[in-house]
């Protein structure tokens, strides 16, 4: 790759790399932080009916004594937070505390609204419009709409950024703007000391180098040039699916921390630390067992630790907690391991609108996942079987593509072709030669 050996004149990584990774992290954990809020300012507190013998009286019963008599109980023994009695039941008094028979006494939905439990947060979204109960769907939807808008957003300032933004130095060569592009790579080798690479770089010699990719910037590329050969396309369908099915897991367990206990704060800390040790894990492993046998063996840990959770107790907590932190481990693993392979997978000259389409998907997966839990009101663990099901389905897909570790990367549509057949050329020969050994 003829930029390649320009960057490596210039400084590979150095101290104008490190910067710009320094100015990049803040924006990106600002982003993310955004997102991980939903925990917390749409976080359903403990609740119950407001009733009036209860909340408004001067009664001088006890509020547990008002309580037994005003709200039933659920099958764990809990007071209901969707129905009261139609009216107080006094005989309660009378009968063991454990008693949870109560089909025949008549209930009714919360007529006159709720009491929240504000020990834990004071105000949520949910407290404010009642998200609750019969409008509990109505979470998700909001949920939706944020990451919806993360979309939107996306299209418009990434559209601003390419105007606004000063652009890459290979950017500025390849669309005829050498000059710019040259002073460009100067200032690079200068941030990184590298004094010799700055007196040797000249126009001559960055034409020189750069032939290859001068000639291919030539020719217009477009989304389409994705689908227009059959091996690229294979690649890029591939990876499109599988962005998309290990981003909806990843915010499904992100964004219902509630489901696994209810110190969502000690959650929030314990998944982070285990999210960026997991994305460092994924890197030692990548350059260890390739590309397609780490995403397969992190996809499919996702996949089983959230099948798994299912069948554990709300009462056992910490066993919940544990699969909860492999899933959202393994799931961020999976996610760095995934951008590896994508980034490998792709011809130079189309990964600017490969990860353009990467953002997109990853963006409907994003918003697609919050919407799923409105599925709960047919089957409560419907939505935690989809997440589960997901990275399986695309563990299986990884398969169909092409390892790509210690392999050349592709500068061009064609150097792809002509890299999946030569691929499949040396299959077929180790094949017969194994076939006709003896």
């Amino acid at each position: 790759m003829a930029f390649e050996e320009l960057l490596n004149e210039v400084g590979g990584l150095g101290k104008f790399q490190i910067l710009q990774m320094v100015l990049a992290l803040p924006l990106v954990g600002i982003a993310a932080c955004h997102i991980l809020l939903e925990n917390f300012t749409a976080a359903i507190p403990g609740h119950r009916c407001w009733v009036y013998i209860l909340d408004n009286a001067t009664e001088i019963l006890s509020p547990d004594v008002l309580l037994r008599i005003s709200i039933p109980l659920d099958s764990n023994l809990k007071p209901e937070k969707c129905h009261r009695f139609l009216h107080p039941q006094w005989q309660l008094l009378h009968l063991n505390r454990t008693f949870a028979n109560m089909t025949g006494l008549d209930t009714e939905p919360c007529m006159d609204g709720w009491v929240y439990d504000h020990s834990l947060f004071s105000s949520t979204i949910v407290t404010e419009w009642d998200l609750i109960c019969d409008y509990q769907s109505q979470k998700s939807v909001v949920q939706f709409v944020f990451m919806a808008g993360m979309q939107v957003g996306g299209f418009v300032y990434g559209h601003l950024s390419d105007r606004w933004l000063v652009e890459s130095a290979r950017w500025l060569i390849v669309t005829n703007k050498t000059d710019q592009g040259l002073r460009e790579l100067k200032k690079v080798a200068r941030r990184n000391e590298m004094k010799n690479a700055e007196a040797t770089l000249n126009m001559e010699g960055l034409r020189v180098t750069m032939q290859e990719e001068l000639e291919g910037a030539q020719t217009k590329t477009t989304v389409f040039d994705f689908f227009r050969t059959p091996n690229l396309r294979k690649r890029i369908c591939l990876l499109l699916f599988v962005r998309f099915a290990v981003t909806v897991p990843l915010y499904g367990i992100s964004l219902n921390l509630q489901h696994f206990g209810s110190n969502i704060f000690l959650f929030q800390v314990i998944f982070g630390a285990l999210t960026t040790l997991a994305r460092c894990l994924a890197l030692v492993v990548l350059n260890y067992k390739g590309r397609r046998p780490t995403q397969i063996l992190f996809l499919f840990l996702v996949g089983l630790s959230i099948l798994a959770n299912m069948f554990v107790p709300q009462e056992m907590q910490p066993l919940r907690v544990a699969l909860a932190s492999v899933g959202i481990s393994c799931v961020a693993a999976a996610v760095t391991s995934y951008c590896v392979h994508c980034d490998e997978l792709m011809p130079t000259l189309l990964k600017a609108k490969a990860f353009g389409l990467d953002a997109i998907v990853s963006r409907c997966g994003a918003a697609l996942a919050p919407l799923l839990m409105t599925l709960v009101v047919y089957l409560p663990t419907l939505p935690w079987i989809i997440y589960g099901v997901f990275p399986i389905i695309a563990g299986l897909v990884v398969l169909f593509q092409p390892e790509t570790r210690n392999m050349p990367l592709s500068d061009t549509i064609q150097d792809v072709e002509n890299t999946e057949t030569v691929s499949r050329e040396a299959n077929e020969k180790d094949f017969y030669i194994k076939v006709t050994k003896f």
